[in-house]
């Protein structure tokens, strides 16, 4: 059975993240989803960016109209200082337009700075369906936008719902870092396959902020017992490559996942040597591109059902042997 392949917020490897272009192209090279981050504008549009902080991929910081948006931010011990989504009506975001994200190692997609709007969620929503492919939609920050008064979870099942998604006709997964965002989704009857993102680090904010030093970590989860602890509450977990890359028993986690009955997918799937394991980076430098088949060809022979990829054509060559 070949490896699903989602193209990862479109096909980045070629056009800016999350721009029609991005999703087009990924369509057109065969990805069998494309998975679209969501966060949440000032009059509650769900707007898709990697981030609710969007100076590193719009021009928003060329909009001396929008200057005094920039402030200091503080959650969960975090803090960032930026523009975002959220003090922002969705008119408002739509007169930026997008930006590279990693200009120093995808100097060719700089190219296409300036020239795309942002998406909403049921922009890719609909692109998807026209071309008969599924869609990953990733939660961001459910627990920070609760906040400040927003259920990003109602939010999105009632954008599913209104779009046509909610009922198993098109192929959706819901995906987040946040195991309770995932729980309150499903809570309201949308039909998709429900996925556990895991860090390779760290435990879920979510979690944290409700256990304190109890919460589980996501390394915990991602062992026997925690395994054991998400059947029935998920369908799967996807999981950062570095809980597989380099490791002597890299098929373990999936054989374990796989005989609890659990999905697995991987994140993130980048040729650039900057993204690579250590053991498959060449030269010249961290945007040159290094073993990258090798790597995949690794993560491709441990079983695991999906890919998530910023170069859909390349990771297609290889999952799909």
């Amino acid at each position: 059975m070949s490896t699903l392949v989602i193209g990862h917020r479109g096909a980045p490897g070629y056009r800016p993240e999350h721009t029609r272009s991005s999703y087009g192209l990924a369509l057109a090279q065969g990805v069998d989803a494309v998975e679209p981050d969501v966060v949440v504008s000032k009059d509650g549009v769900l707007v898709v960016r990697h981030e609710n902080e969007i100076s590193t991929t719009t021009d928003v910081a060329d909009h001396p109209e929008f200057a005094s948006r920039r402030v200091t931010k503080r959650f969960a011990g975090y803090e960032f200082t930026g523009w975002f989504a959220e003090d922002f009506t969705w008119d408002e975001l739509a007169t930026l337009r997008c930006r590279e994200r990693l200009p120093k190692l995808r100097p060719d997609n700089t190219a296409y700075d300036g020239q795309e709007p942002m998406l909403r969620l049921r922009d890719v929503l609909d692109l998807a369906a026209a071309a008969g492919r599924g869609v990953v939609v990733e939660l961001k920050h459910a627990v920070y936008f609760a906040s400040i008064g927003w259920d990003l979870p109602g939010l999105v099942a009632a954008e599913l719902r209104a779009a046509g998604w909610a009922d198993g006709i098109h192929p959706l997964v819901i995906e987040s870092f946040e195991p309770t965002a995932l729980a309150q989704v499903r809570d309201q009857g949308i039909v998709a396959r429900y996925v556990y993102l895991l860090e390779a680090t760290g435990s879920p904010v979510d979690l944290a902020l409700a256990q304190g030093r109890e919460a589980p970590t996501y390394a915990w989860t991602a062992s026997p017992p925690g395994l054991d602890s998400l059947v029935g509450a998920v369908d799967g977990i996807s999981v950062d490559k570095a809980f597989l890359t380099g490791a002597a028993g890299a098929g373990t986690l999936v054989d374990d996942a796989h005989a609890r009955g659990l999905t697995v997918y991987a994140w993130t799937c980048r040729p650039e040597n900057a993204f690579l394991a250590r053991q498959y980076r060449g030269r010249g430098g961290k945007a040159a591109f290094g073993d990258y088949a090798g790597e995949w060809g690794m993560l491709r022979d441990t079983g695991l059902d999906g890919v998530f990829a910023d170069h859909p054509d390349l990771a297609a060559g290889i999952f799909r042997r």
